[in-house]
Parts: C-alpha cells; structure tokens; sequence
C-alpha cells in the first residue's frame, strides 16, 4: 500500500481521534480533549501516514505519529497505525521521520511508554533499538502499568564493514 508521510492540518483532528479510539482500548486511548492538547503542546509535532491517490482525504489516513522535541529530549506521545495498514512499514517509516526531527532539533535521547501488555509495540520499539529504562506502576487511568522506553538518537548503525 503506497503511502506518505506529512505534516498534520487541523482538519486532520477528528479522523486521528477516531484512529486512537480503534487503536487503543478505553483507559490507554485518549479523549478529544488529551489528544488536542498533546498536538498543541508547545515543541510538538504530528506527521501522518496517508495512503497515496485516496479520494477521500479524511479516509486516506492510515496512521499519525504525536511527538515532542525538546532541548536534549524528545518524547513520543502516541503512534497509532490502522490494523489494515500495519506490517507495511507505515508504523517505522512514521517513527524514524519523527526521529529525524528530533535529532534535528538537537535531541539526543527520546523516550515513551507503553502497556507492559502490548506485546506488538514492544516487539517493535524493540526493533527499533528502543530499551526498557522502568516500570510506571498504574500508569494508565485503567490501572495498566507501562514500560518506560529510551532511544540513544546519537548513536549511529554500526557499519556494515564491523559486521562481517
């Protein structure tokens, strides 16, 4: 599924929520009013994943991305990616774009958190070099825990000469 990667546009607002409602069960899925916040949070960003020659702009959304970029760290506030359009690199492509942007604005570490539960999202910040740095007990208003996760940005991939 060809897709691309852009800024948000307010009209955007309504559809991202609605894509939070489906990815996320009530607890760890965000209210209007906390997304809207996180997108307007001063340092923040949103990009979206959109499907290539949709008709429907509003439809065409398959995923967004909610970061923050601040001094020396940034923080990723939410990633949400429709099921239908996972495993289509969408979900790294919106990741490393955000990524990118911090290390531009002279991050040096980002971090998140997510459900000890979520085994897909753990398998992939994994896969992203992501380590797990704790436990937030009761993190989540469902009384979830959460991993908190950490990203060295200044590290670079080892070269593939040191590999063989």
């Amino acid at each position: 599924m060809p897709f691309k990667i852009r800024d948000y546009r307010p009209e955007d607002f309504e559809r991202l929520w609605e894509i939070d409602q489906v990815c996320f069960p009530p607890g760890i899925s965000y209210s209007r009013y906390e997304l809207g916040s996180y997108i307007r949070r001063r340092n923040a960003f949103t990009f979206i994943a959109q499907a290539d020659g949709a008709k429907d702009l509003n439809q065409s959304i398959l995923g967004f991305i909610v970061a923050k970029a601040g001094r020396r760290a940034g923080h990723i506030m939410t990633i949400d990616v429709l099921s239908e359009a996972r495993k289509q690199g969408l979900g790294s492509s919106l990741l490393e774009t955000a990524e990118t942007r911090m290390r531009s604005a002279g991050c040096h570490v980002v971090s998140l958190e997510t459900a000890v539960d979520n085994a897909a999202a753990l398998a992939f910040y994994k896969r992203h070099s992501y380590d797990v740095i704790k436990t937030a007990p009761r993190y989540y208003s469902n009384g979830v825990d959460a991993l908190v996760m950490e990203k060295n940005l200044l590290q670079t991939a080892p070269s593939d000469n040191l590999l063989r």
